[in-house]
């Protein structure tokens, strides 16, 4: 099967993926993957590859063969195609299908991708659906290689505070959150030491679709991100969700040097505050 290389593709694409036999992976609610979903979907969320209790809930299960295992569970495989669904109209949508993209492409799967449109750009496109699926799933055989090309951690973010030119950081939080506001359990509030705000919603229409690239460029030019730079972009959020949605739509505009800090505000505001300062 042809590989995937963006990390972002149209709902057309998608049907041609699926009808060939991607594997699918949908991140809405259990209850709104139940009634209707693209057949064979297997419904999943980022906190079952992730660890359980703060400061690291926001990062990856540290051990490579359980978070393997589950992966091979939900028929991953490294030379199938992954389409990851969401629903970014949904007032509570946290930008899901980017971190499961995110984190497929951080363990070594090149060929994963989310649907510009999530569900509803499926059902136009006419993909085929079902309701709470009985089917046996098959078993996938995937074997992590992991890069850390797209990721970055609370250590290597602190060391490159106030000694590098060409690091832009990015807080892709609510503007109250960016102003101190802690509401999902941050021991800390306010925002990391020259952070600039761009909140990850910005890059969506009303409908669910993300913006053309030439409205998102211009957006981040704005807060001083170019994407003809030598700039070294990180991204956060609260446990790394958000921010790596964020960093699935640069990388898949052609952004270079981009990384999420998967730790994020569970972790870094956890810790002492005259090592891993925050401002408001």
């Amino acid at each position: 099967m042809e590989k995937i290389t963006p990390w972002i593709i149209n709902a057309t694409t998608a049907k041609e993926l699926i009808e060939a036999g991607a594997t699918i992976l949908d991140v809405r609610s259990r209850i709104s993957w139940g009634f209707g979903h693209a057949i064979n979907a297997r419904c999943v969320n980022w906190q079952e590859f992730s660890q359980k209790t703060l400061p690291n809930k926001g990062k990856l299960l540290d051990n490579a063969q359980v978070l393997e295992q589950l992966l091979r569970q939900i028929n991953i495989s490294n030379n199938n195609p992954v389409i990851v669904v969401g629903n970014p109209t949904n007032p509570l949508h946290f930008g899901e299908e980017g971190r499961i993209v995110w984190m497929l492409r951080t363990l070594g799967h090149c060929q994963a991708a989310f649907v510009d449109g999530g569900q509803q750009a499926l059902v136009k496109a006419g993909v085929a659906l079902e309701m709470w699926g009985t089917k046996p799933q098959q078993i996938g055989d995937f074997r992590i290689n992991r890069t850390t090309t797209w990721e970055t951690s609370a250590h290597q973010l602190q060391s490159r505070l106030n000694h590098s030119q060409n690091l832009i950081i990015i807080d892709s939080r609510e503007a109250r959150e960016y102003a101190g506001a802690t509401p999902y359990g941050e021991k800390r509030g306010g925002h990391i030491p020259s952070a600039v705000h761009f909140y990850f919603k910005e890059l969506l229409q009303p409908n669910g679709y993300l913006l053309s690239s030439e409205q998102i460029d211009y957006k981040l030019k704005l807060v001083g991100i170019e994407k003809d730079s030598d700039q070294e972009i990180i991204t956060y959020c609260t446990g790394g969700i958000r921010s790596a949605f964020l960093v699935a739509v640069l990388v898949s505009l052609g952004y270079t040097n981009v990384k999420n800090y998967a730790g994020s505000m569970w972790e870094w505001s956890q810790a002492e505050n005259y090592s891993y300062p925050l401002v408001n």
